[in-house]
């Protein structure tokens, strides 16, 4: 059997005021989303468990049928399987993401005007790292480049327990009393500070200010974790192939972690820019290769709700269910063989706090051998009005590749 996850990373909302009470999902055209919901299984999961922070990690650790309260050991060591960082036990890793802070005359003065650094490219980051590690690293402490933004930085044989602030929880806000505190903090606040005095006259900086873009002035240090331990996807689900199709470090370092294929796309950029059709392509291809199973992961919808961009945030939906659902549900049906599908965000990213929320999301589970009667949208209120709530949400995954529909 075949089997796909379509993760819109963020893609669930709150009622928006700028869109009449209404949500992105609401407003989207999805029709393959609505087909999925009215004929699959349809309801509210939840992926971020109570007591735990709504992030990414967590919660398409979940989705990929991993509970987190028995597997999560942070962000960070994740995207460093990823980046391909060998980790001991003993090592402790965080994100480096390249933020924007103001112009201070002191750190604490800052503010924190872009996690991203305008979504800086790979090239020009890679630059960057570069030419922070001499300045950062010392014995037993390691700068790796990752994609865009989102570096990693490895203390070999350290301590855990640091006070650490997400950069997206905090956009536009002071960083005074959100820098790093506790078991490392004071080295970690000591490097925040050398990059920000640093990196604001590198060259790669200047040229991007002369273009309008947001220049990436300081390192910002999060997602503090060990080296996880996650069972291989085969031992967990008997699948025999399996692959991930995403821009994201985090997701890809799941990926590795499990055991599971990462298939790279050049022109996947992260953001709604990112050529949504290449990623049906690939999986189809992956598919046609022996592909058992396939999550694809998009991150456009969640980096247009940090940022607030309500159009784009629509937009990446509605690109999501033609580019990327249509020709892959299609394929499936061409086959004649058995087949499911799941869609679903991993967490909501409203528009109007721009960072994500522990609430539940919906999801559409269907199967070629199992369709039901229904006339719905994939909307937010539509899932809770059928009463269908999973919880934990990482059940899903076994009724997706059961061999036999399974009910809720």
């Amino acid at each position: 059997m075949k089997s796909i996850v379509f993760l819109g990373d963020g893609m669930a909302d709150e009622p928006f005021g700028p869109l009449d009470g209404r949500t992105p999902l609401d407003v989207a055209n999805h029709p393959n989303m609505d087909y999925m919901a009215s004929h699959g299984y349809f309801g509210l999961a939840r992926t971020v468990p109570i007591g735990m922070p709504p992030g990414s990690d967590t919660a398409n650790l979940s989705v990929f049928g991993y509970d987190p309260k028995i597997y999560y050991s942070g962000r960070s060591p994740l995207e460093a399987a990823s980046i391909g960082i060998p980790l001991n036990g003993e090592d402790v890793t965080y994100r480096c993401n390249l933020v924007t802070l103001s112009e201070a005359d002191r750190l604490e003065d800052a503010v924190m005007l872009d996690y991203s650094s305008g979504e800086i490219t790979t090239a020009e980051s890679s630059e960057l790292i570069a030419f922070l590690k001499p300045h950062l690293e010392a014995a037993g402490r390691e700068l790796y480049a990752g994609i865009s933004y989102r570096h990693c930085l490895v203390l070999r044989n350290a301590g855990d327990g640091t006070e650490l602030t997400p950069p997206h929880d905090i956009s536009g806000k002071p960083i005074r009393d959100c820098l790093p505190r506790g078991v490392n903090g004071e080295l970690l606040l000591s490097l925040i500070r050398r990059s920000y005095e640093l990196l604001r006259d590198h060259p790669v900086n200047r040229a991007r200010v002369e273009r309008g873009l947001n220049p990436a002035t300081a390192c910002w240090f999060w997602g503090e974790g060990r080296k996880p331990a996650l069972t291989s996807f085969r031992d967990e689900f008997g699948v025999e192939r399996g692959a991930v199709i995403s821009a994201v470090d985090l997701v890809q370092g799941i990926g590795v972690c499990a055991g599971l294929e990462c298939i790279k796309i050049p022109t996947a950029t992260g953001n709604y820019r990112t050529d949504f059709a290449a990623k049906g392509r690939a999986a189809i291809e992956a598919f046609r290769s022996g592909c058992e199973f396939i999550y694809i992961h998009v991150e456009a919808p969640d980096e247009c709700g940090h940022h607030g961009e309500t159009k784009e945030k629509i937009y990446s939906i509605e690109q999501i269910d033609e580019k990327i659902m249509g020709p892959v549900l299609e394929y499936l049906r061409s086959t004649g063989e058995p087949w499911s599908a799941l869609v679903m965000p991993d967490h909501p990213t409203p528009l109007q706090k721009l960072t994500h929320t522990a609430t539940p999301v919906p999801f559409a589970l269907l199967r070629n051998d199992d369709v039901r009667e229904g006339d719905r949208r994939f909307t937010e209120t539509a899932a809770a009005e059928t009463g269908l709530f999973v919880d934990p949400a990482c059940q899903l995954m076994s009724h997706l590749l059961a061999p036999e529909p399974r009910d809720f």
